[in-house]
């Protein structure tokens, strides 16, 4: 099976990579396992040192691995450039700080000392999506790097090329043979590579039927695992908000990523007194954006993933138009080369249309006018999805009911869900379990181990 680079704004086939044979892809296998037995040995200030390094080499060269980026996925060259400059910073956050997270932890127990020291598993399978091809992939690769894991990725096969960047930046930075490597293998190949006693671990950011046959391989095989899965996020607008910056931060949030990306703000819950106020503020910011080419410097949206990816989206829009929402701009796809999508918004969605109970994967927003808090919380979760949320208001009153009501791992509070090293990143429902970032990086491939000392 080929695996390739399809530049989305053209359509263009630009490389082919042949995958793995069974024969390869055991020899990579007993590769890690080799190399962990001398990597956990190393000190946390090595470990620092090597993710130090590869910081560095990632900040010196981000505008080429942007251009890879915007290549193979369709980001615009800006947006790619910065996500490189974020993996950096997270290499530097965990080389800074992920000793003191791994350190052991004491316990009072009279009469004896007792303390949790954490311990690396091994090699973690990492199953990466093709949206943040860089962030992804570093945001578990440097605390699980230095907690003393090995990582073995296997990336989103339209995106080869990041993929084999990625090791290529860590292997310059001093990480030893086989600390991590990429794995080019279809998606057939995954379960095999869990089931394998060398992989103790995995770790998956996709599609919610992706992650249930990963959390289900993992579970027959009894090995930890996390799960970053789809998401629908509420962006809820209230009658205090401060309703420019809504605007501004709701246009930012949904077409982040050309509008591909897991916490975008997704449906759009605006208080009746002020929606027809946002929505048309928001829809003229919506039309206003500049869609093309993703390397010039004045494109606001680039292309989508794929030419499935338009498919899917334009057939949401059209059948939740067809159950009744009204379209207020965009809903066709643009002509000529690449997978283009235009910024589309639809309000009065349905109940039990797509736009009701599905992600939508685009540059597509969805609103709802609700008629008090209550209202505006039981729309909100009435979604399968768990994700993050936002809600824009200054009473504190609403704002205590919106952390502690809407059923979320993440809520924030006039500001749009984010990732970044320093927070915890995660979601309930069926957004999947676990945390990545923070604290939580290091410690979630760790064996927690109990030490009694009489």
């Amino acid at each position: 099976m080929a695996i390739a680079t399809v530049n989305p704004a053209t359509g263009e086939r630009v490389r082919e990579f042949d995958a793995l044979t069974e024969e390869q892809l055991d020899g990579k296998l007993a590769l890690a396992a080799e190399a962990f037995r001398a990597y956990r040995k190393t000190s946390f200030g090595d470990r620092a040192a090597l993710l130090r390094r590869a910081a560095d080499i990632l900040e010196a060269e981000a505008d080429e691995l942007g251009r890879l980026a915007t290549l193979e996925m369709g980001k615009t060259h800006a947006a790619a450039v910065a996500e490189v400059q974020k993996s950096a910073k997270g290499c530097r956050w965990y080389a800074d700080h992920g000793a003191e997270m791994l350190a052991d932890e004491a316990w009072p127990v009279e009469g004896a000392k007792v303390f949790t020291r954490y311990e690396p598993l091994g090699p973690v399978l990492a199953v990466m999506p093709w949206n943040f091809p860089y962030w992804q992939v570093f945001r578990f690769a440097a605390p699980a790097l230095m907690a003393g894991n090995v990582g073995l990725l296997k990336h989103a096969s339209n995106v080869p090329q990041c993929a084999l960047a990625i090791e290529d930046v860590l292997r310059r930075a001093g990480f030893p043979e086989g600390v991590f490597q990429t794995l080019l293998v279809p998606s057939s190949a995954i379960e095999a590579v869990i089931g394998d006693e060398r992989v103790r671990a995995v770790t998956l950011t996709g599609s919610e039927p992706a992650g249930r046959e990963v959390g289900a391989a993992a579970g027959r095989n009894v090995k930890a695992s996390v799960l970053e899965l789809g998401g629908a996020d509420a962006f809820i607008v209230m009658p205090s908000a401060d309703l420019d910056k809504a605007v501004e931060a709701g246009v930012g949030s949904r077409t982040l990523n050309n509008g591909q990306s897991c916490v975008n703000a997704k449906r759009f819950i605006v208080h009746e007194d002020v929606a027809e106020e946002f929505t048309r503020k928001f829809t003229e910011k919506m039309a206003a954006l500049t869609v093309g080419d993703p390397m010039k410097d004045d494109t606001d949206l680039g292309p989508l993933s794929s030419a499935d990816a338009v498919e899917t989206i334009h057939q949401q829009v059209s059948d939740t138009v067809q159950a009744g929402a009204r379209l207020l701009t965009g809903g066709k796809p643009l002509d000529g080369p690449g997978h283009y999508y235009p910024p589309t918004v639809l309000a009065d969605i349905p109940d039990g249309s797509p736009g009701h109970h599905e992600e939508f994967f685009g540059p597509v927003a969805l609103i709802w006018r609700v008629r008090d808090v209550d209202d505006a919380i039981r729309v909100a979760n009435d979604s399968p999805f768990g994700l993050g949320g936002s809600a824009w208001t200054a009473d504190p009153g609403e704002q205590e009911r919106f952390v502690t009501e809407v059923e979320t791992g993440m809520m924030y509070l006039n500001e749009f869900t984010q990732s970044t090293p320093e927070v915890p990143f995660g979601g309930a429902k069926n957004s999947g379990y676990g945390r990545e970032l923070a604290s939580f990086g290091p410690r979630t491939f760790v064996n927690a181990k109990t030490v009694w000392i009489a």
